[in-house]
């Protein structure tokens, strides 16, 4: 397993619809390892194919595993979702408003409303099709991953975006609109 580079907003692969898995092969398995590993070096809870400057449909999701976040999540805290070619086939009419960010976007946040829950069809990591049924916080972040296989970003649905003048020491954030 490796530790890859985390592409930013300059690189145009973040722009563009992902290519579709096709071969579930020894290079697709490197890379779903290798995306596990930068995922949880960054840290962050997902990460889509296109970050890591590779145009293939498929997405690795992991809650945290604290005390906090099994009393949120249950069974799901630390439950390691990859997904490649992930189809969301059923939504929620409700919507919820939430707080995202983004590895590719460091230092940013913004206010994004996506559907309360969600079902997400796809293949596992050795093809085998599956199904997930996701609500809360778990459909967030998969809609915010999926978003990322179609060239899509929070900042491009975010009601508001904040800029973080220092992520490191928590300083004030500053509003954009």
């Amino acid at each position: 397993m490796a530790i890859r580079p985390i592409i930013g907003l300059d690189n145009p692969i973040l722009r563009r619809k992902a290519n579709r898995v096709t071969d579930f092969g020894a290079n697709f398995q490197k890379l779903v390892d290798d995306m596990v590993e930068t995922m949880l070096d960054a840290p962050g809870v997902g990460l889509a194919a296109p970050q890591v400057a590779v145009s293939q449909r498929v997405i690795t999701v992991r809650l945290p595993d604290d005390e906090d976040a099994r009393k949120e999540f249950g069974d799901l805290a630390g439950v390691l979702f990859v997904v490649a070619n992930p189809e969301i086939v059923k939504v929620s009419r409700d919507m919820v408003e939430g707080i995202e960010a983004c590895l590719s976007i460091p230092g940013y946040y913004g206010q994004v409303d996506r559907h309360e829950s969600i079902v997400v069809k796809g293949l596992d990591r050795y093809g085998k099709p599956f199904r997930i049924k996701a609500k809360d916080w778990l459909a967030r972040v998969f809609q915010h991953e999926i978003d990322h296989l179609d060239g899509k970003l929070y900042i491009d649905i975010a009601t508001k975006v904040w800029e973080q003048k220092d992520a490191e020491e928590g300083e004030t954030d500053e509003v954009k609109d």
